[in-house]
């Protein structure tokens, strides 16, 4: 679908003058991500279909494809459950060099479902290469398919906004965290108030600040005490746009998920030169988080590991500040154009190697 972070990244390769770049999207919005429709660029277009399922389980259907044999690349970033996807990777796609670019897997918890995702992702061994989004990934499927070509190209998006906001402070006093994001079991969001009710507990001036789909949280804040409540801001979902402001008033950013294939509000956090706090479960942090240098990362599932960073962050304005300044100079390697030029050089290598 059109997300606003990837769109980022097509519209810097689209002005690549070695590129004539073409975008297919399965659909125009999901029922999760209620992003405002901004108009779409000459080179984007959305493939008629359907989905069915339960979300967050949704395999899509798709037809009246393009003949995608006449392309030089293909470039492959959909659910391996999307049924015109596992025939474009089985036999639609011919000769024609092609690209999976895919985050990591996640872990199964069933022999049926391991099996399924198995045989679901067997084809990516077919592909000219795997682009993995994030160090994880990458080690996941050099893992899986040894003789595979594995390049890591994680996700870039636009930070420009977010570095305006760099130089701004908290409103207020004390320390203010910021979530952002799904508010799910997935993301970690229990623990997340579990680490901050001990800090309220404790007497320190701490503010959290979440930002995102309702979903799970009122059954998660029925555990939370009086005083840590009136110090939590529901903010709701925002408008992309407007998801800067709250990075500029914030002091410290946390995504404690139990699973996160990427996680672009790392990305965001990164440019708004905010000390970062993730769990190791999610695969931005393993590029983006330096522990000790621009945040720190903790054990996922761990709430002590999460409660003693997050103490840290509080009690320590020194180590905030030199934290936030080696974000924002962590950022500058992460702009849109940097994104454009690893994707020129894969599909350059790919169409050597492959003539």
């Amino acid at each position: 679908m059109p997300s606003p972070y990837q769109r980022d990244l097509f519209a810097a390769l689209a002005a690549r003058p070695e590129v004539d770049l073409e975008v297919y999207y399965q659909e125009a919005a999901a029922p999760d991500s209620p992003w405002p429709d901004r108009g779409r660029a000459p080179y984007e277009s959305i493939l008629p279909g359907r989905w069915f399922g339960v979300s967050p389980r949704r395999i899509h259907l798709n037809w009246s494809l393009p003949d995608f044999r006449t392309f030089d690349v293909v470039i492959l970033n959909t659910s391996y459950l999307s049924l015109a996807t596992q025939w474009l990777m089985r036999a639609g796609l011919g000769e024609t060099p092609w690209v999976v670019w895919a985050e990591r897997l996640r872990a199964q918890d069933s022999k049926i479902k391991r099996a399924a995702q198995r045989l679901l992702t067997t084809p990516f061994g077919r592909a000219s290469a795997i682009a993995g989004i994030g160090t994880l990934a990458c080690r996941q499927y050099q893992q899986r398919f040894p003789d595979q070509r594995v390049v890591n190209i994680p996700y870039h998006c636009d930070l420009s906004a977010y570095r305006r906001v760099a130089e701004q402070s908290s409103s207020g006093e004390g320390v203010t965290f910021l979530f952002c994001g799904q508010m799910i079991y997935r993301k970690g969001v229990d623990l997340l108030l579990r680490a901050f009710e001990a800090l309220v507990a404790d007497g320190l001036d701490v503010r959290l600040v979440l930002v995102g789909r309702e979903a799970e949280l009122p059954e998660m804040m029925g555990d939370v005490g009086p005083a840590a409540r009136g110090r939590i801001a529901f903010e709701g979902f925002q408008d992309p746009e407007d998801l800067p402001r709250y990075f500029g008033q914030a002091d410290v950013f946390v995504l404690p998920s139990r699973h996160d294939g990427w996680g672009v509000v790392v990305n965001e956090a990164l440019g708004a030169g905010l000390p970062i706090i993730a769990s190791r479960a999610v695969g931005a942090s393993h590029d983006l988080v330096e522990s000790g240098v621009n945040g720190e990362q903790v054990e996922s599932g761990d709430v002590k590991s999460l409660e003693s960073a997050m103490r840290r962050m509080a009690t320590s304005r020194s180590t905030r500040r030199r934290f936030e300044k080696n974000a924002v100079e962590k950022s500058e390697n992460w702009s849109v154009r940097e994104g454009g030029a690893k994707w020129a050089q894969v599909i350059e290598r790919v169409l050597r190697e492959d003539s």
